[in-house]
């Protein structure tokens, strides 16, 4: 068996709630990232949250800049994203696409965690589409309920979010 080389991948989101295709991410990635690369320090991301690099007043460009330089990003293909057309569009990234590395995912991304919240506002079941310790998370704390989404303050609706 070959041995593995330390891996860390450092990841970035919403993850709200976090779905089996968030976790998912790490394992395309650390399995590309072994075929191909000595692996360092990566920041892994979706093609869609690559896509917020543009979104004014989101991201500081020399935060941008020292990410994609020092350590480099993994992103992971979904549906409906063009990472390489994002790159493409961004003189920042494009400068270091050497060390962006884009990343097939052969099984099709559909999972969202806007639609999770959605489905779990009506009552709607979510199994099989997120953990189930996350499940009984949500429920224990009454999270993303018809009612727990009126009553809520915007500050703890964003505390939420966080979780």
């Amino acid at each position: 068996m070959k041995s593995r080389i330390p891996l860390i991948l450092l990841a970035c989101g919403s993850f709200n709630p976090i779905t089996n295709m968030h976790m998912r991410l790490f394992e395309v990635a650390r399995d590309h990232l072994h075929q191909t690369v000595l692996p360092e320090l990566k920041l892994l991301c979706g093609a869609d949250f690559l896509q917020t690099f543009k979104t004014p007043n989101l991201w500081k460009e020399e935060h941008i800049k020292e990410i994609v330089e020092k350590f480099g990003l993994v992103c992971i293909s979904r549906a409906g994203s063009d990472p390489a057309q994002y790159i493409n569009e961004s003189d920042l990234l494009t400068k270091f696409q050497h060390n962006i590395f884009l990343v097939k995912e052969w099984i099709q991304n559909e999972i969202s965690a806007t639609q999770i919240r959605y489905a779990l506002c009506r009552g709607l079941s979510v199994k099989y589409l997120v953990p189930d310790s996350v499940i009984s998370y949500i429920a224990q704390h009454n999270i993303y309920t018809e009612e727990s989404e009126q009553s809520s303050s915007p500050e703890l609706k964003w505390f939420s979010l966080l979780l």
